[in-house]
C-alpha cells in the first residue's frame, strides 16, 4: 500500500470534511452547501461508502486529497504532509545520509555560485585580467554575452581562489569537493584554475555546478580543462548551454549539437540559440534523453577532422540505440509476421569547412551558417560517404562490409519510399543490382519482425493491462505524440479533452507532473512526486508492453480513456439514483434537480458509447 492509500485508509472523509462544511444526513450519505461555489440549496455530497465527495452544482469532486488541496489551496506535497500528520502516518523520511547529501549539495552550489561571481568580477575589473579581456574581445564576445554566460577570469595565483572562498566561510574541504582546489599528495592544496578564462557550467535549472577553463598562456596545457567529477557534476550527462537552449530548441523543433563552449556562446549572441555542446565527450545516452524531450530533429555540427568525424559516428551510433522508435507491421507471404522499429528522429550532419568552427563561421558571415544548416546531410548519406572512404568499394569484401553497415541505418528510415530511394542510390554507387539490396533489406526486416513477435508474446501479460489509469499514463509517457490526436478525437466526439478529472488522486499527480515536465524541460519527475510514487512510475516506464503501431496505440488508449469515463459517469449516476430515492421518500423537491443531472449524464454516456462503437 502506498503512503497515499495509507493516509486515505486511515482518515474518515466525512469527519475531515465536516470540520469545514456543515453536513447533514441524507440517507446513507451526507450533504451540505458547497464550499467552492455560492449556493442556497445543498448540492455538495459526501459518500462514506467509497470515501468520495462530489458537488453536483460546480462539478468538483474527488477524495480527501482533492478536498484538502482545493479547500486549503495546498500543493500535493504539502497536503500529503498535513494529512499524513493528521492520520498518524509516518512519511518515509529521508535517511540521515540523504539529508546530509542534500545539504552538502546545496552548500556546494552556493560555493560555486560565489566562485562564478568572483571570477566574473575579476574579468570586469582586475588589471591582471586585461589579457583575458583582450582575448575575449578578439574572439568576438559581446559584453551582453559575457554577462549572460557569466564568463570570468582566474588569477595567476596558487591560492587566490582559496583565500576568497575561505573568506566567504567555505572550508578547504568543501572547496576540494567542489573541484576548486587540488589536494597535494603530501598535504595542502592549491587552486585548480590559474590564469584562465573561466566558463561556468550550469545544470538544467541554470545553477552553477562546475567550470570550464581556457588557458591564456600559449604553452599552458591543457588548453581547455573542466572541473573534475563532483557530487554535482558528471560531464557525461551535462550539455553546455542547455539551460538557455531548451526553450529555443522546443521553439525551433531542432537541436544543433556542437563541440565546444565558444561554439555555443558566439551563436547565442548572434541569435542562434538552439545550440548545445557535450562536455568534451561524445554524445551519450543521457544527453540524448534530455534532448528528445524537446525535439526529434538533431543536427550534428562537429569538427571535420578525424577526431570530429569519429565523434560524429559514435554520436550517431548512440542516437540509434537511445532514441525512441515507432513500430509498423511487416508482412510475409503467410500474412502478418510482426512489427519493425523505425527511428522516430531525423538526424542530420553538418560538415564544417576545414579549419573553421561554428563560432568563427558565424562571426565571418552568419548566412554561411544558415546555409550549412539548410544543407545538412541526412545521416544515411553522411555515413555512406564515410564508409566509402574507409573501405574499398571496388573489392567484393569491401562492398559487402559497406552493405552490412548500411542495412541497419536503412532499416531505421520510417518512410518506405525514402528507404527504397536510398537503397537504390547506394546500390548504384556500388555498382550493384538495387533489387538485391532491397531483398537483403526485406529479409532482415522479416527476421527482426519474427524476433519482435516472440518478444511481444512474452510481454503481452503485462500487469499494467489490469490498471487502466496506469496504462494510459504509461503509454502517453512513452509516446507523448499520441496526446494531441487523442484530444482531437475526443473533441470530435463532443467530449472534453483528456484532463485531470479522468484520473484518481495518485494518477492525477502523475498526469500533472508529466504535463509540467512537458512545459518546463528543467523539471524532472523526482522534483514533483513523492518517493514511493516515483518508484511506481519508474516501474511503469520499464514494464514490458506489447509492441503496436502508433495508430494501434492511439486507438487502444482512446478506448481505455472512454471506458474510464464511462465507469466514472456510471458511478456518479448510481449515486444520483440513490439520492433521488431518498428525495422522493422525504418529499424533497431536489429530486427534480437530480433527475435533470441524470439526464445530462445520460447524454454524456450516450456520446461515449457512440465513440466506443466507431
Amino acid at each position: 500500500m502506498s503512503v497515499v492509500d495509507n493516509v486515505k485508509d486511515r482518515l474518515d472523509l466525512a469527519e475531515y470534511i465536516g470540520r469545514h462544511v456543515q453536513l447533514q444526513k441524507s440517507g446513507r450519505n451526507l450533504k451540505g452547501l458547497c464550499p467552492f461555489h455560492t449556493e442556497k440549496t445543498p448540492s455538495f455530497f459526501v459518500f462514506p461508502d467509497n470515501q468520495r465527495w462530489h458537488c453536483f452544482g460546480c462539478g468538483k469532486g474527488g477524495d480527501v486529497f482533492n478536498f484538502a488541496m482545493e479547500f486549503e489551496h495546498l500543493d500535493f506535497r504539502t497536503a500529503l504532509e498535513e494529512l499524513a500528520r493528521q492520520a498518524g502516518v509516518e512519511l518515509r523520511p529521508r535517511t540521515p545520509e540523504q539529508v546530509e547529501a542534500a545539504n552538502e549539495a546545496d552548500r556546494l552550489r552556493e560555493l560555486l555560485a560565489e566562485a562564478a561571481a568572483y571570477y566574473h568580477h575579476l574579468l570586469r575589473t582586475a588589471p591582471q585580467a586585461a589579457r583575458a579581456r583582450d582575448y575575449l574581445r578578439a574572439r568576438g564576445f559581446s559584453a551582453e554575452a559575457l554577462a549572460t554566460f557569466q564568463i570570468g577570469y582566474s588569477l595567476d595565483s596558487w591560492d587566490a581562489t582559496r583565500s576568497h572562498l575561505s573568506g566567504k566561510g567555505y572550508t578547504v574541504e568543501e572547496q576540494v569537493k567542489a573541484g576548486m582546489l587540488v589536494q597535494k599528495e603530501g598535504g595542502g592544496t592549491y587552486d585548480r584554475f590559474r590564469d584562465r578564462v573561466m566558463i561556468p557550467i550550469h545544470d538544467r535549472r541554470g545553477r552553477v555546478i562546475a567550470f570550464g577553463a581556457r588557458a591564456l598562456a600559449p604553452d599552458a596545457m591543457p588548453k581547455y580543462m573542466n572541473s573534475p567529477q563532483t557530487p554535482l557534476f558528471d560531464k557525461s550527462s551535462v550539455l553546455y548551454g542547455y539551460h538557455l537552449a531548451s526553450g529555443p530548441i522546443r521553439d525551433a523543433d531542432a537541436a544543433v549539437i556542437v563541440e565546444g563552449y565558444m561554439d555555443v556562446i558566439i551563436p547565442y549572441q548572434a541569435g542562434y540559440r538552439n545550440i548545445v555542446a557535450p562536455m568534451g565527450t561524445a554524445l551519450t545516452e543521457a544527453h540524448l534523453k534530455q534532448l528528445q524531450r524537446l525535439t526529434r530533429n538533431f543536427i550534428l555540427a562537429l569538427d571535420p577532422d578525424a577526431a570530429g568525424v569519429h565523434a560524429t559516428l559514435r554520436g550517431l551510433e548512440v542516437a540509434r540505440e537511445t532514441l525512441d522508435r515507432e513500430w509498423e507491421p511487416v508482412f510475409d507471404p503467410r500474412g502478418l509476421v510482426g512489427y519493425e522499429g523505425r527511428l522516430k528522429a531525423d538526424i542530420r550532419v553538418v560538415t564544417l569547412p576545414d579549419g573553421l568552427d561554428p563560432d568563427e563561421l558565424i562571426l565571418d558571415d552568419p548566412q554561411k551558417w544558415e546555409a550549412l544548416l539548410a544543407r545538412a546531410q541526412p545521416v544515411v548519406r553522411f555515413y555512406f560517404q564515410q564508409l566509402l572512404q574507409q573501405e574499398n568499394p571496388q573489392e567484393p569484401k569491401g562492398k559487402a562490409r559497406i552493405i552490412d553497415a548500411m542495412l541497419p541505418l536503412l532499416n531505421d528510415i520510417a518512410d518506405g519510399v525514402e528507404r527504397e530511394a536510398y537503397a537504390q542510390e547506394i546500390a548504384l554507387r556500388l555498382g550493384l543490382d538495387a533489387r538485391m539490396l532491397l531483398d537483403r533489406l526485406r529479409v532482415r526486416e522479416r527476421a527482426q519482425a519474427v524476433r519482435q513477435q516472440s518478444a511481444v508474446k512474452r510481454a503481452d501479460a503485462t500487469p499494467l493491462s489490469a490498471d487502466r489509469e496506469a496504462y494510459v499514463l504509461t503509454v502517453l509517457m512513452r509516446n507523448p505524440e499520441l496526446l494531441q490526436p487523442l484530444d482531437q478525437h475526443l473533441v470530435n466526439a463532443d467530449l472534453a479533452p483528456l484532463n485531470k478529472e479522468d484520473f484518481s488522486t495518485t494518477y492525477m499527480l502523475v498526469w500533472e507532473a508529466w504535463l509540467t515536465m512537458g512545459q518546463d524541460p528543467t523539471v524532472e519527475m523526482e522534483d514533483l512526486l513523492p518517493d514511493d510514487l516515483l518508484e511506481q512510475v519508474n516501474a511503469w516506464i520499464t514494464a514490458p508492453l506489447p509492441e503496436m503501431t502508433p495508430e494501434q496505440w492511439g486507438r487502444d488508449v482512446e478506448r481505455v480513456v472512454l471506458r474510464l469515463r464511462e465507469l466514472r459517469l456510471r458511478q456518479i449516476k448510481h449515486r444520483l439514483d440513490s439520492l433521488i430515492g431518498e428525495a422522493q421518500r422525504e418529499g424533497d423537491l431536489r429530486g427534480e434537480l437530480y433527475a435533470a443531472k441524470i439526464h445530462e449524464l445520460s447524454q454524456d454516456l450516450r456520446r461515449i458509447q457512440q465513440a466506443l462503437a466507431c
